[in-house]
């Protein structure tokens, strides 16, 4: 995916002010505009234009680029070479709106990929409910946060940090972050949202502040991963386990349980733990996916052993029972 420079297609400083960004838009819109343009890339020109101005016009949007954009430059992208945003990049960022909006557009994979649909929502604060000048309930906004897969499990109580974005006094970009303390429901999912009333923008007059929506996602972890309540781990038997069958431990994210592994059990088997997935009223399962570890030969017994099982299947040949 080729990193795309809005700065650099509208033609102004990452420090631009909100109003110098404007008024690049402005410039490049009469130059580019498909109904008197006389330039011959004019469409495709100005959808650059507007997918550039669909970022840095919003302050919320601007500061999400800017953080994966430094991202950029360290591997060396900015100057359009390829580049992949990585996994998270976008957690803790609050914008503006629900997660359940969203609109078309004619947006570039890089734009896709960083922001989906939620840089399409509407503008910073949102748009309240009532008369232009009577009481308006505040804009709703949302945030994705990375949770561990264990607090699914056990719920609780979790310091989280979110980062907005607002115009400053000279019209610059102004950061700012709060701390909120959310109650994490046992039997959390991926994907889920947490409703948080009351915490999104304020409400004008006496009406009521809009609310705050978040987004979960686990952080990756090499001991599990999720689909939806099913949760799946890595099983590593020695090869005599896996062949003779054995009773192992195994450290759950529900806690420890004795696992008997049938014989002759080859990698890529799943043992599956009925209920041990992530709790709920039907609970998921829990798949033990099986892992073959061999011994290292390092040493002349070790070596010694080595040799001793290779004599004894002589007519063993791997290559053409793999599978089998």
């Amino acid at each position: 995916m080729e990193f795309k420079d809005y700065y650099q297609t509208l033609g102004v400083e990452k420090s631009a002010t909100q109003e110098e960004i404007k008024k690049a838009y402005r410039k490049l819109a009469r130059k580019y505009h498909p109904d008197v343009s006389k330039e011959a890339d004019a469409a495709a020109q100005m959808a650059q234009v507007n997918e550039a101005n669909t970022v840095l016009s919003d302050p919320e949007k601007r500061a999400a680029y800017d953080a994966v954009s430094a991202q950029a430059a360290a591997q060396g992208a900015r100057g359009g070479g390829e580049f992949r945003p990585p996994p998270g990049w976008d957690t803790g960022f609050e914008f503006s709106g629900s997660p359940f909006e969203g609109g078309a557009g004619d947006y570039s994979d890089f734009f896709e990929q960083l922001f989906g649909q939620a840089a399409r929502q509407r503008g910073p604060g949102g748009f309240g409910h009532g008369g232009a000048h009577g009481p308006r309930r505040g804009g709703d906004h949302h945030a994705k946060i990375e949770l561990d897969l264990l607090d699914a499990y056990q719920g609780g109580t979790r310091t989280l940090s979110l980062r907005a974005a607002r115009p400053g006094p000279d019209g610059r970009v102004v950061s700012e972050e709060r701390n909120l303390e959310v109650k994490i429901p046992k039997g959390v999912r991926e994907g889920q949202l947490i409703r948080l009333a009351g915490q999104g923008a304020p409400g004008a007059g006496d009406a009521p502040a809009g609310d705050l929506f978040l987004e979960v996602h686990f952080r990756p972890d090499p001991r599990w991963r999720a689909m939806d309540r099913d949760v799946y781990q890595p099983l590593a038997l020695a090869p005599w386990e896996a062949a003779l069958g054995a009773s192992v431990e195994v450290h759950t994210p529900s806690g420890t349980v004795e696992v008997t592994v049938p014989a002759r059990s080859r990698a890529g088997r799943k043992l599956r733990l009925k209920g041990r997935g992530i709790p709920a009223a039907t609970p998921g399962d829990l798949y033990l996916e099986v892992e073959i570890a061999l011994p290292p030969a390092d040493s002349d017994a070790a070596r010694a052993a080595w040799t001793a099982l290779g004599k004894a299947f002589p007519t063993f040949n791997p290559r053409e029972t793999k599978g089998a």
